[in-house]
């Protein structure tokens, strides 16, 4: 299978090519800080002691989060985003290897 047909992805959006950042380059920054922000906020989240700062940290989270999940919508959208489909077989092997893990889990329901 070649790799055009084991893609999954819109038309994309043409773009200027020049030296300046166009609007695919800025929707990748901000897709990428958002992801970093995430990331520290969840950190931040794990680590925070004080309910009320707790608090504002979650709320930070969730924007950035929402935020995130709205650039790569749209990046998918404009077909600046796209992904391999799944190989059916190569997920039945990791669902076999790691369904036997669960018996290690602490609780068992």
């Amino acid at each position: 299978m070649d790799q055009q047909t084991n893609k999954i992805s819109n038309p994309p959006t043409q773009v200027p090519k020049t030296p300046q950042m166009n609007a695919r380059d800025y929707a990748n920054d901000m897709l990428s800080t958002e992801k970093y922000m995430t990331d520290a906020y969840a950190t931040a989240l794990n680590e925070a002691s004080h309910e009320a700062l707790y608090l504002d940290i979650e709320k930070a989270f969730l924007d950035s989060q929402r935020c995130q999940r709205e650039l790569f919508n749209l990046m998918f959208e404009k077909g600046w985003y796209s992904f391999e489909k799944a190989d059916t077989q190569k997920i039945d092997q990791a669902f076999q290897q790691f369904s036997g893990y669960s018996s290690q889990f602490p609780y068992q329901q």
